[in-house]
């Protein structure tokens, strides 16, 4: 767990000391250009060009049979014009070569509500790989089965699993909670993305001893879930304060002591007699 480098800057300092092809996977969820206190806001044009610059450099430094997990939002122009940030970033990523594995459904239950539109309860990860020949891990990932123990009825497997015994291929519509106020993860960062979700993907896309990279690292999330899975890590972040918190957070990652949602831990839901949620099913 002491193989590990954070870097208080921008996050092509970060980018331009890695050597080319010297990173398996790079994950990241930089700022959507909305005004939050991490950020300034810019014409979207030009936040749109900082965008390619960093992704230039992530290609140059990733392996050949790395991959590159970008999670992303909207934009929020006015009140209700959104624009799906996912699309530009495709345009960008598809013009350097690289090749969209899945566009994955990040689903969580809580956020704002909206007033003059439906509430934004998804964002996307975009998953690319450098080449044809990538590491995936499925077996590493695997959920478990809807109907466990489940039989087949009649051919040739009549009596067998009908499905694999370790479980099912995660699909690309993921339902794992995100990081507010009751969370056992949260702290004083308002975007941050929760372990499991960058847990799953290191697992799958990545080996033991790996370098894996976030550029935006925020408060260190993704370097605690590839530490914690013995992999390598680096990432970059402006803002001190945030630098500081992800450094607490290998600390008590290294102690055994970092809070962190159970992976497979049921999403509570309220239940058919609660006074706040009833409904027929």
């Amino acid at each position: 767990m002491n193989q590990y480098t954070l870097i208080n800057d921008d996050r092509m300092k970060l980018l331009k000391k890695l050597k080319n092809k010297s990173v398996q996977l790079i994950i990241t969820s930089p700022p959507y250009n909305i005004g939050k206190s991490y950020e300034k806001r810019i014409p979207l044009n030009e936040y749109i060009d900082q965008q390619e610059e960093t992704l230039i450099e992530c290609y140059r430094v990733l392996k050949d049979k790395g991959s590159l997990c970008w999670q992303v939002g909207n934009y929020v122009n006015g009140k209700s014009n959104i624009t799906p940030l996912d699309i530009p970033i495709f345009n960008i990523c598809n013009d350097l070569g690289l090749k969209l594995r899945n566009r994955i459904i990040w689903h969580y239950g809580h956020g704002l509500h909206s007033h003059n539109k439906f509430s934004g309860r998804y964002e996307t990860i975009m998953w690319f790989t450098k080449s044809d020949k990538y590491i995936f891990n499925l077996d590493k990932v695997r959920v478990p089965q809807k109907y466990p123990g489940k039989l087949s009825y009649k051919g040739p497997n009549k009596g067998k699993y009908s499905g694999n015994i370790n479980g099912k291929n995660p699909s690309d519509v993921w339902n794992i909670p995100n990081v507010k106020n009751n969370h056992r993860e949260k702290t004083i960062h308002p975007c941050q993305f929760p372990i499991e979700l960058a847990e799953r993907l290191i697992l799958a896309l990545s080996n033991k001893n790996d370098l894996v990279v976030d550029p935006y690292m925020g408060v260190g999330t993704t370097l605690c879930a590839a530490l914690k899975n013995r992999r390598r890590s680096a990432g970059s972040e402006i803002k001190k304060k945030y630098v500081n918190i992800a450094k607490k957070r290998i600390k008590l990652l290294k102690k055994g002591k970092l809070p962190f949602r159970p992976t497979y831990l049921p999403i509570h839901k309220a239940g058919a007699n609660s006074k706040l949620y009833r409904r027929n099913d």
